[in-house]
């Protein structure tokens, strides 16, 4: 039932492998190496990759791993155990060779495999037939039940005993609850005559079903006045739907024509002297995140440790990593002995701002990185578990491919067609802000920009990047052909966006523009008309690159936005190899002090890298992520 079966080394050497079909598994099993093994996501043991279902196993003592395929449709419970079987006897049978460094001849693993095999599913199969079966119709109580048995005969209605007169169960009640009421207000002299004599005759106009006769009152209300109905309310600065024309300031007369370069205003506004001094900082590449100086913090507790082992007196080690404390001797560690420290740093790295689910995985991926390994003294202990984390939040964070938006566009220039970012997100991140920055850098870089207003949705928008174009050909004066560095395409509110983007790019192509940054509108992650509406922007104009903007200051949030985006963009495209996020922008990230984990979640969640951090207000506070800076700060 077993398609494919192989032992390999993390160096890449194949040991023994089992193939029962002719089927291709090189590209599974490529990908689980990819996607799984090197970008630390080893917490699940199982992958699925088209049809196959793939499990493996760690072996961290030897560098081993064991893997296992078959197909998706089968259900098959022994893999596991069968895993854990063929692992003991591999290491069992050639412990020497592999402790010699793999120098020995060909594995002869076949007799051991096939009779391994062989007896898990003796096992499963006999497991599966003790189980309880469900009881046939024969056998239940049902079955014997006759058809006598199950009609039901009405009961003989009682009559009722003699001397007690036979009256209606209503008027009965209505008595006794009068004579108790009676009683009551006798005792609490609430109620005179008059009254008990009223309350008794709508008492029994109101069981019988009639209404009661009213009554002239001694003492008769004043009448009251009717109330007056709403009314509404008139606003001093208040407008009509015929004022919306003259309010409409996206476009020159109201129209909604097209306007460029921000037409309506002649008149730039003067920069100021800091502003100024702006220009010429952002050539080339952009700067990294600041490290913290967290080395020396790391160097001055090691001393600490030390001094305290040669003084004979135990110095309380707050860190992280001072759990591991009880983790000492030359022993293998198991699961057992990794658990309590796992859960203690589970909750530092959610406490860091890192999703609930993703510090679950991050976790469960480094205690299979651990687990079968001797280890020695605490401060070994400590420093092989620190490293551990250390390089599996490294290798999440490192970009998986190359994003070199300046390369690419340069390319895009010499084919003569401009190159498109298209920006993405949820309410209120930065997008606008964002790609002011990123313009400002591509204007560094001699690059002519055109910012397409497509969120036609929000009040204000269009005068936001309007605001932006103005600031930015103030910094950077028109080239020696009079052309403005900065343009902007706009065509006013409640347009459709993929029209406006496609537009844009046609006059970006047609006036030799280098590049189009893309203003989409800001929109939650269960919206569906405006999420339809982003993937029909995405589809139709097929830009190079698609940033997610999002902030970071969430953490569970932060999954379910990318998770839901993707998933939206991939459901409402129609197509085979749909379009999604090719990379994230994070903003806001100089607010969030040391909890770095929403840089963790995100790239974690999409697989892609972050390609922008911004850092502040101004058009230079846009950086690189600092991975190291990051990977400290998380684990501080």
């Amino acid at each position: 039932m077993l398609d494919f079966f192989t032992i390999f080394s993390k160096g890449g050497i194949v040991l023994w492998c089992f193939q029962g079909t002719s089927q291709l598994f090189t590209p599974a099993v490529n990908s689980l190496i990819k996607t799984v093994i090197l970008q630390e996501r080893t917490g699940n043991n199982a992958f699925t990759h088209e049809a196959l279902q793939l499990k493996y196993k760690l072996d961290n003592e030897f560098e081993l791993v064991f893997v296992v395929a078959y197909q998706k449709i089968l259900q098959l419970s022994y893999i596991d155990k069968f895993l854990t079987d063929i692992q003991m006897e591999f290491r069992n049978k050639y412990k020497d060779c592999l402790t010699d460094g793999l120098a020995c001849g060909t594995f002869n693993f076949k007799g051991s495999f096939d009779e391994i095999l062989r007896f898990n599913e003796e096992e499963s199969r006999a497991i599966a037939k003790s189980q309880k079966k469900m009881k046939t119709f024969d056998e239940s109580l049902k079955s014997k039940k006759t058809v006598s048995s199950m009609i039901e005969n009405k009961k003989e209605e009682k009559k009722p005993a003699k001397g007690k007169e036979n009256k209606p169960v209503k008027e009965q009640v209505v008595k006794e609850t009068l004579k108790k009421t009676e009683q009551t207000a006798a005792v609490l002299g609430e109620m005179d005559e008059l009254t008990i004599q009223k309350n008794r005759e709508k008492m029994f106009a109101k069981m019988s079903g009639k209404k009661p006769v009213k009554t002239a009152s001694a003492s008769p209300k004043a009448e009251t006045p009717k109330k007056k109905g709403k009314q509404a309310t008139k606003w001093e600065m208040g407008g009509t739907n015929k004022d919306a024309v003259s309010l409409d300031y996206s476009s020159l007369n109201g129209s909604g024509d097209a306007t460029i370069n921000g037409s309506m205003e002649e008149k730039h506004g003067t920069p100021s002297a800091e502003e100024q001094r702006w220009v010429g900082q952002m050539k080339g590449g952009l700067r990294d995140l600041d490290e913290d100086e967290s080395e020396d913090e790391e160097v001055e507790e090691e001393k600490g440790v030390q001094e305290s082992v040669k003084s004979g007196k135990s110095k309380k080690s707050s860190g992280m990593f001072s759990m591991f404390k009880n983790l000492v001797g030359s022993k293998t560690l198991t699961r057992e002995d990794l658990q309590p420290a796992l859960e203690k740093m589970k909750e530092h790295i959610i406490g860091k701002n890192v999703a609930a689910d993703i510090s679950v995985k991050l976790c469960d991926s480094v205690a299979a990185k651990l687990e079968g390994k001797v280890l020695g003294t605490f401060s070994t202990t400590a420093n092989t578990v620190k490293q551990t984390l250390q390089d599996s939040c490294v290798n999440i964070l490192e970009p998986k491919r190359r994003i070199d938006i300046l390369r690419d566009a340069m390319e895009c220039k010499q084919k003569g067609r401009p190159y498109v970012v298209t920006f993405c997100g949820v309410n209120g991140v930065g997008k606008s802000t964002n790609l002011a920055k990123i313009c400002f850098w591509l204007i560094e870089n001699g690059f002519r920009v055109l910012i397409a207003a497509c969120d036609t949705f929000r009040a204000g928008a269009v005068e936001q990047l309007r605001t932006h174009t103005r600031k930015l050909n103030a910094l950077h004066p028109p080239d020696k052909n009079g052309q403005h560095m900065v343009q902007l395409y706009e065509k006013g509110y409640g347009k459709d966006a993929a029209g406006i983007a496609m537009e844009s790019i046609n006059y970006a192509r047609d006036c030799h523009i280098d590049v189009v940054l893309v203003d989409t509108a800001g929109r939650m992650q269960d919206n569906e008309p405006l999420m339809r509406a982003l993937s029909k922007l995405i589809k139709v104009n097929q830009p190079d690159l698609v940033l997610f903007v999002g902030e970071a200051l969430v953490g569970n949030e932060a999954v379910d936005q990318l998770t839901k985006f993707n998933q939206a963009l991939a459901d409402h495209s129609n197509m085979t190899n749909p379009r999604l996020i090719d990379g994230i922008v994070l903003t806001k990230f100089d607010t969030i002090d040391d909890k770095v984990g929403a840089a963790i979640s995100m790239t974690y969640t999409t697989g892609q890298p972050i390609v922008f951090v911004g850092t502040g207000q101004t058009y230079t506070d846009l950086r690189n992520l600092n991975v190291k800076a990051v990977v400290n700060a998380l684990l501080k």
